[in-house]
């Protein structure tokens, strides 16, 4: 009896026949390769010390300037030392957006009583502007909010939350830059958007959905800063109108993904991408997003040649530039790949955006994948009782998977979770090295390397890149087609 019939008869005698589809290249059973994936992250990850490092050498990750510059490079570098031989850089031109000056006043229409508010530009916003008009509240931004008001919108400036105020049941937010989209569409010349996380705390991000310059400024104020606005209109007999003066800077540069190439051994033109994105903004260093989720990506790298890991399939660890910006790095990957006719070669994509101590997986909508997944989750929970295997089935947008899915290829997520104080963070001045947690971030890598492996090794996969009207369906049934219409991405006729 061979060793792969051998690791077949152990599995079965497990109780896991939904798992004959995996099988550990060298013969071993899944659930030993497993454990020394366990041992090899729980002894000798880097994944937080080389975190710490780049952000103490390098700060910000923001794509287009000389720190994204370094962060690349850093990556690259790191990437070799793990003794990878196959590390390049895909390089693609960005329209790179910083921020330089803006001012927000408040004033009643005819008074010079003016109030100057705190506030931070939203990404590709106008290199210049300066308007004046007067303020619209329009809650939560939501389509039938716009809807609602669209009559009196144009000529405006836009007030509305970035996240949702006393959600309804099954109301689902949009982005910040499908509401931008919308105030424009409606005839808006402004849009203050307000944070809802107390504590003075101002978020940027951007307010494109195609990473291209917006025509009106947008800009973010705090909570405390929304709900004294707010007030004020309520108390003034005369509108309120807001003035907005703003500078920044936007000019072509070339930014590089980083990609690290482990060749498989029996089907090397199937791929299996794991990626994050490596950018980030620049009010502070990104710790949290994305620097939890690609830095798990080069130690889940690590790992592999740690243990000389051979899977059958071929493995890219790609960290992504210009996510933030508009997934502007896995668009060009797209592209590429699509242009080489190789996207069919990709078999799956696994996103770390802001992954944290990983408790199940995701299937992304993929019914033909659950069981494979949930038999899986359940190996990965005999190796480590602490993982829950709760297993969702879920698409969503706004990160890297993206520019993949709406290609059809099939995409794996991690259900992971941050606590609310780091979460409050997000995009703002306070995504700082202080707000990581080293062991769930271990946690990360460990059980991401064990689904990656896994993939990589399977047999079988039972699913396939979609054809473009199955693609359609999927988007439908996964309530995308609204989002992808706003942003201008959905490319079928209904």
């Amino acid at each position: 009896m061979n060793n792969l019939s051998l690791s077949r008869l152990v599995l079965l005698s497990l109780g896991t026949a939904g798992l004959l589809s995996f099988a550990s290249f060298d013969g071993a059973p899944l659930d030993k390769t497993f454990a020394r994936i366990n041992t090899e992250v729980l002894e000798h990850s880097r994944a937080y010390e080389t975190l710490a490092d780049a952000s103490q050498k390098i700060g910000h990750r923001l794509t287009g300037s000389a720190n994204g510059a370094k962060a690349e490079t850093y990556a690259h570098d790191l990437l070799q030392s793990y003794g990878f031989k196959d590390v390049q850089y895909e390089p693609f031109e960005v329209e790179a957006w910083s921020r330089d000056t803006v001012t927000l006043s408040v004033v009643p229409n005819r008074s010079d009583n003016f109030r100057e508010i705190k506030v931070v530009s939203l990404a590709h916003s106008p290199v210049k502007a300066k308007i004046e008009g007067e303020i619209i509240d329009v809650g939560n931004g939501l389509e039938g909010d716009f809807a609602e008001l669209k009559d009196q919108i144009k000529g405006k400036v836009v007030l509305v939350n970035i996240g949702l105020a006393a959600p309804t049941k099954g109301a689902r937010n949009l982005h910040r830059s499908e509401k931008t989209a919308l105030a424009i569409q409606h005839g808006a010349i402004g849009v203050i958007m307000v944070n809802l996380v107390a504590g003075n705390v101002l978020l940027t991000g951007t307010a494109s959905v195609t990473g291209k310059l917006i025509p009106i400024p947008s800009v973010c104020i705090s909570l405390e800063s929304g709900q004294a606005l707010r007030s004020w209109m309520a108390e003034e007999p005369s509108r309120l109108h807001a003035q907005i003066n703003m500078t920044n800077k936007s000019q072509k540069i070339r930014a590089r993904n980083v990609i690290a190439t482990l060749k498989g051994t029996d089907m090397p033109n199937e791929k299996i991408i794991v990626g994050g994105h490596l950018d980030s903004w620049d009010l502070a260093t990104g710790a949290i997003d994305n620097g939890i989720g690609s830095f798990a990506v080069m130690d889940i790298a690590r790992t592999f040649k740690a243990l000389k890991l051979k899977p059958k399939r071929t493995i890219q660890f790609v960290l992504f530039m210009g996510e933030e910006q508009g997934l502007l790095g896995s668009r060009a990957m797209v592209v590429n790949l699509k242009k080489k006719n190789q996207l069919d070669q990709v078999r799956y994509v696994l996103n770390l955006d802001m992954t944290n101590d990983p408790k199940g997986l995701n299937a992304f909508g993929r019914t033909d994948m659950t069981t494979m997944l949930t038999d899986l989750g359940e190996t990965m929970k005999r190796t480590d009782p602490a993982f829950a295997n709760q297993l969702s089935n879920q698409a969503g947008l706004h990160s890297d998977h993206q520019p993949f899915m709406l290609e059809g290829v099939p995409v794996v997520g991690m259900n992971g979770h941050l606590d609310r104080n780091v979460l409050d963070c997000y995009h703002a001045d306070c995504d700082k090295l202080n707000l990581v947690n080293a062991d769930q971030l271990k946690n990360t890598v460990r059980y991401s390397t064990m689904l990656l492996y896994a993939l990589a090794n399977a047999e079988t996969i039972p699913t396939k890149r979609q054809t473009d009207s199955q693609t359609h369906d999927y988007l439908v049934a996964q309530g995308l087609r609204t989002p992808l219409q706003i942003a201008n991405e959905w490319r079928w006729k209904d």
